[in-house]
């Protein structure tokens, strides 16, 4: 693991080094929610590639890696601040390591796609993701990367606000490692591959 919070930034954006910020609030008490799927999705990353998260002055839990020996360097950050004030670390995490927009992928929780849906993009708006939209204002611009991980809407009249501050039901832990773990797969593919060959594996829809 490189060292944390040591190193000069590059001057130049580094085309080899990719920022991926998980979202979700900081705190035991909100590790389960579904807003916290960000955050779940970089655990499985960061087992996978066998880093380890630090504090880091960026205002972020961060771990960098390599994706394999001799692949592209990964910096995975989770803000310590609230959802709504995600832009501040991640703009501040990819200035510090020298890394471009369009080298920054956002992996967050989706209220408009059903539990166990992907889907990635690249710009656009912020769908109502007060995380996302926090960060477009931090970075300037809207053209980065984006996981986004379904949870599917409220039932009923239950409140958003109430439902993506409540954990995984019984009735959908047992497919959330799964999806955790296809959102891990989709970020490789981005990085290995490019955003279309990974859209196109994973959008399909599951056999």
């Amino acid at each position: 693991m490189f060292g944390l919070g040591k190193a000069k930034p590059p001057a130049a954006a580094d085309r080899d080094t990719w920022l991926v910020a998980g979202l979700g609030n900081p705190g035991p008490g909100y590790a389960g929610n579904r807003h916290n799927v960000g955050h779940m999705v970089l655990d499985v990353l960061a087992e996978r590639v066998g880093a380890r998260f630090a504090r880091h002055r960026s205002t972020t839990m961060l771990a960098e890696a390599r994706l394999r020996p001799g692949g592209p360097k990964l910096v995975l950050a989770k803000p310590l601040s609230y959802m709504n004030t995600s832009g501040g670390p991640v703009s501040s995490a990819a200035k510090y390591f020298g890394i471009a927009p369009d080298r920054v992928i956002v992996v967050h929780d989706d209220l408009d796609l059903p539990f166990e849906t992907l889907r990635l993009k690249v710009g656009g708006g912020h769908g109502g993701q007060n995380g996302v939209r926090d960060i477009i204002k931090a970075l300037g611009t809207p053209d980065f990367l984006r996981v986004r991980v379904g949870i599917g809407r409220p039932p009923g009249q239950q409140n958003a606000a109430d439902y993506v501050l409540r954990d995984f039901p019984v009735s959908e832990r047992a497919a959330l490692p799964f999806v955790l773990d296809e959102a891990a797969d989709a970020i490789e593919r981005i990085i290995d591959d490019g955003l279309v060959a990974a859209q196109q594996r994973h959008h399909a829809p599951k056999a």
